[in-house]
């Protein structure tokens, strides 16, 4: 019997779909499945839904519920986090509100810019105490990472830890799937080749039976089809050439083009939905809320459908040797050129009996790789700081952010990252709140 760990089980909406799509293969319906959270209410929810969806599905996992981290851990197989360490409030609040106060907004706030930075801060130390578990208690497991920011806590890992290390996320495969319904044509018809980092990755090719699929893109802006909650998107197409596999509205926070505090008719011209985590952090929690309702109502069934989510597969894949290509975040080992080696790139991965397996890309077209390059130096400024303690590479991320350092002088920068870092301690290590 494989033994599934979820870390952070108390995502439940999260957890349930994960649940889904591990539970709806026949060969891993009798898993074990270990839920782990530190939030007693969430994690008791979760394990309602655990059996819930076991239910629904006809599958028979051994399930269990604990607040001890170790002891989900002890034995497991894959372990999946899904975790936001500070919570929505107060972490991801204080993200946002502080920042305001410098005149410097955010859309997201999870992946670069001043908050990608600090949630970075704030989840590699724990990332890896996880791994130094994993290290002890099930040293050949495969790390399944969901939580944000992705590439730095991927690449953390990478740097410290042995531990074999995956970063999944949905932008790729949902980007695809979008752009299939823009331009008319069945998600399951298109191929595509996609590279990059995690949340700016490029549709290197897009096509249809060997014939490409740019030009019918292109024709959606030419016709003013472009969905207007996609705007951002379209007009970096339209100046880089190709497509952007992350939302407009995580995009627009990666570079200095589109949120500025003295041209607010660029806000209105993209579109651009400033605090929009704020306000998805608080549907997720009516979502949970509504879940818990249709919990205690045992005359309501619980919907259970497969999603386009990595993780099952790859679990499928890596058990039954049925071969699947999926998109990962792992070690730049030789894969894209014009990447620093060891930074965490997205690239297609074969998955079977061998393990997760990257391809090798080459080098990306020389002005994507560049616009990476100024996301992939705050990641590892961050990183640096996680892994050594020293405040000072916290400054230097943020000097080097794109969007910070369009907005803010470098005296604003170092009392926005002093502000922060304060309003942190609770979760930050002793070493980087030593001034």
């Amino acid at each position: 019997m494989i033994k599934i760990a979820f870390i952070g089980a108390g995502s439940t909406v999260f957890a349930k779909n994960l649940l889904g799509d591990i539970l709806s293969f026949p060969e891993l319906s009798g898993a074990a499945i270990a839920l782990h959270d530190i939030d007693a209410t969430r994690l008791r929810t979760s394990e309602i839904v655990a059996h819930r969806v076991a239910q629904t599905l006809g599958a028979q996992p051994t399930i269990t519920a604990t607040p001890d981290r170790r002891r989900a851990l002890d034995g497991a197989d894959y372990v999946i986090t899904m975790f936001q360490i500070g919570g929505y409030k107060p972490s991801t609040v204080i993200d946002f509100e502080i920042p305001k106060k410098y005149g410097l907004r955010q859309t997201i706030a999870d992946t670069l810019g001043i908050g990608g930075i600090m949630r970075g801060l704030r989840t590699i130390p724990v990332l890896l105490a996880m791994g130094r578990e994993m290290a002890e208690l099930c040293p050949d497991a495969w790390l399944l990472n969901y939580v944000n920011p992705m590439a730095m806590n991927c690449w953390a890992m990478n740097r410290a830890t042995a531990i074999k290390t995956v970063g999944l996320c949905h932008s790729v495969q949902g980007t695809a799937e979008q752009l299939a319904h823009d331009i008319g044509l069945p998600a399951a018809e298109i191929n595509y080749l996609c590279a990059g980092i995690n949340h700016m990755a490029f549709y290197l090719r897009f096509e249809r039976d060997g014939q490409d699929l740019y030009p019918l893109i292109r024709r959606v802006a030419s016709e003013g089809r472009v969905p207007h909650w996609n705007r951002v998107r379209y007009a970096a197409l339209a100046h880089l050439g190709y497509f952007v596999t992350e939302s407009s509205e995580h995009f627009s926070e990666y570079v200095p083009w589109f949120i500025k505090r003295d041209r607010p008719d660029l806000i209105d011209r993209y579109n651009i939905p400033l605090d929009e985590y704020i306000t998805r952090c608080e549907n997720q929690i009516a979502a949970w809320e509504m879940m818990r309702g249709i919990l205690e109502d045992d005359s309501m069934s619980l919907a259970v459908e497969r999603t386009h989510e990595y993780g099952a597969y790859i679990i499928h894949s890596l058990e039954t040797g049925t071969p699947r290509v999926i998109y990962g975040n792992v070690a730049n080992d030789r894969l894209i050129d014009n990447l620093p080696d060891g930074c965490c790139v997205e690239v297609p991965c074969l998955v079977d009996r061998n393990g997760i397996q990257p391809t090798r890309i080459g080098a990306l077209p020389p002005h994507l790789a560049a616009l990476m390059q100024t996301n992939v130096n705050v990641q590892a400024l961050t990183v640096e700081a996680a892994l050594t303690g020293k405040r000072e590479h916290v400054y230097h991320a943020a000097m080097l952010d794109p969007h910070t350092a369009a907005e803010l002088d470098l005296d604003q920068i170092h009392g926005l990252v002093d502000d922060l870092l304060e309003a942190h301690r609770d979760w930050l290590p002793e070493a980087l709140l030593a001034n």
